[in-house]
């Protein structure tokens, strides 16, 4: 029975799909197979697929994409949709709205549309795991990828 949904943020897919596993990357390979074995439904939301994949292409990281398509392979890869990109759109309005933007005007906002993500998925113990929490948490339950203990 999987108890919560983990939708990780672009800070632990880094961590995870770098090969040259720092002391930090060990210990979020641990935990992400500690989440696993847990039964907790872990997923790579489309937008930071692609934040992460840009980064590795442009610096023409081969190893690094191998191990983020290796990901996509062993948990769930939640693709955008239409319902995900109008409630993004929402959020940006909001937050604007709000006089606390969480980008710049011109941007398109990659934590929005994940958040988005995170909200359409539909289910009521959703946590975004990061390693910034930053303005996610002011629209969506959000920690460290640390204090996510396998429940």
């Amino acid at each position: 029975m999987v108890s919560r949904v983990i939708v990780l943020d672009t800070g632990p897919i880094g961590l995870i799909t770098n090969p040259k596993l720092s002391a930090q990357g060990i210990d979020c390979n641990q935990w992400l197979q500690e989440q696993i074995k847990a039964s907790n439904r872990v997923v790579v939301p489309e937008i930071v697929d692609y934040e992460v994949r840009r980064e590795l292409l442009r610096a023409n990281k081969t190893k690094g994409l191998a191990r983020l398509n290796g990901l996509s392979q062993l948990i769930e890869y939640l693709p955008i949709t239409t319902a995900a990109m109008h409630r993004a759109a929402q959020l940006w309005a909001q937050a604007r709205q709000q006089g606390q933007p969480t980008a710049g005007d011109k941007t398109i906002d990659g934590d929005m549309i994940l958040i988005a993500q995170a909200m359409t998925l539909g289910v009521s113990d959703v946590i975004i795991s990061t390693t910034n929490v930053g303005h996610l948490s002011r629209f969506v339950s959000a920690d460290l990828w640390q204090n996510i203990a396998p429940n």
